[in-house]
């Protein structure tokens, strides 16, 4: 039966997508890691990498065998560390989400831990690629605007993010408060819109919440990142759903004005993602945990 070293250092290789990543978690050389992995694929008998100059891919056994052995070697790991929690603060812990709300609430709740030895790698990008690298073990945690739907990955919720639209004080004037009232869909018809993508996943998701349909206006900017959304809006390009948290200092300044004020604006659910039964991991449930008490304290989002 293969060793518990050789096992844990498959595990981590799986996890990482590399042997070179593994071997900076394990605090390992990069050769040590690859005879340790060369050792357990000639004890199994079968090829568990392949490899390439973009990492090591895993075989379906080693889909497999992850499965099989990856908890119960995170639960041996947790019973062998010493109680102390100055345990927890010692480690890399791989954080991923959407570049606006990593740089704005996630990275300064999170950043006060790194001076006690915790490191951070950070990955940003769309919920559904970050999930599948998460499920891929290429990153640790998760802040998804999408529940994942997998097994193998568990879910936390976080705190809801409330979405505002909002648009430049010339357009703000361009609307009809009373046909708003009336008929808000044709009010606001007449308005370009900056978007985050071609099907207009956030000011799509607002009309149909609020307006009952899909909006006709016109798209004037798409730009994949919603800070570049509210830049555009403020230099005058269009309108926009953008959350609250985002906008907030644009409010306040003036540069940006709501254009429509529900009685309960559109919600969407933050989670927290990582891999089921990862959290015995002391560093990477100290970071679950910190973002789940201090969220709290983040205000509306």
């Amino acid at each position: 039966m293969p060793g518990l070293d050789l096992l844990a250092t498959f595990v981590e290789i799986y996890r990482c997508g590399s042997l070179s990543a593994a071997a900076e978690r394990l605090g390992l050389t990069q050769p040590a890691v690859s005879g340790q992995l060369a050792r357990l694929e000639e004890e199994l008998g079968e090829t568990l990498f392949v490899r390439s100059r973009h990492g090591a891919a895993p075989t379906a056994r080693a889909a497999d065998l992850a499965a099989r052995v990856g908890t119960r070697i995170d639960e041996l790991r947790a019973a062998m560390r010493p109680s102390s929690g100055l345990a927890a603060h010692v480690g890399t812990v791989r954080v991923a989400g959407p570049g606006e709300l990593m740089a704005l609430r996630v990275l300064p709740t999170l950043a006060p831990l790194t001076t006690r030895g915790l490191r951070l790698q950070i990955t940003l990008g769309v919920a559904a690629e970050l999930l599948e690298q998460l499920a891929a073990g290429q990153t640790d945690l998760v802040v998804s605007a999408v529940r994942p739907g997998r097994q193998d990955l568990a879910a936390t919720p976080l705190i809801d993010g409330e979405f505002v639209l909002v648009g430049p004080p010339a357009l703000a004037r361009s609307v009809d408060p009373v046909r708003l009232a009336d008929d808000p869909v044709q009010a606001l018809a007449h308005l370009p819109l900056v978007a985050y993508a071609d099907d207009l996943p956030v000011v799509r998701r607002y009309w149909l919440s609020e307006f009952g349909g899909r909006p006709p206006n016109v798209v004037a900017v798409t730009v994949p990142d919603l800070r570049g959304v509210l830049a555009a809006v403020v230099a005058g390009a269009g309108v926009s759903a953008l959350p609250r948290y985002l906008v907030e200092q644009a409010l306040a300044a003036g540069s940006v004005e709501l254009l429509h004020e529900p009685a309960a604006a559109p919600l969407n659910t933050l989670y927290l993602a990582v891999r089921a039964g990862a959290l015995v991991h002391p560093p990477l449930a100290l970071v679950h945990d910190r973002l789940r008490t201090r969220a709290r304290l983040w205000g509306p989002l």
